[in-house]
């Protein structure tokens, strides 16, 4: 699944999950920094390479670095009809 990570109108990284739904490596040095960002999740187009129809194409997670020395890790539990989202550790 193609994800895309904002701040503001920025585009600050973006990439494609692996096999395990996991991004690694994909955010450039000192990203991300203090703020309000947004991931971006295209489920539209994941779903329909797998012939699925889902309801929504695409999943926008809104969250605040407060820390960037910290890890952030949001992961996105998605089916066709619904997701969940959280700060994981």
């Amino acid at each position: 699944m193609t994800v895309t990570l904002y701040q503001g109108d920025r585009v600050v990284g973006s990439g494609v999950t692996d096999d395990d739904g996991r991004l690694a490596e994909w955010l450039p040095p000192g990203e991300p920094g203090r703020g309000v960002h947004r991931l971006v999740f295209d489920t539209g187009a994941y779903f329909a390479a797998s012939g699925v129809v889902g309801f929504y194409p695409e999943v926008v997670v809104t969250f605040v670095v407060a820390d960037p020395e910290q890890h952030y890790h949001v992961p996105l539990l998605i089916s066709p009809f619904a997701y969940s989202t959280y700060r994981g550790s």
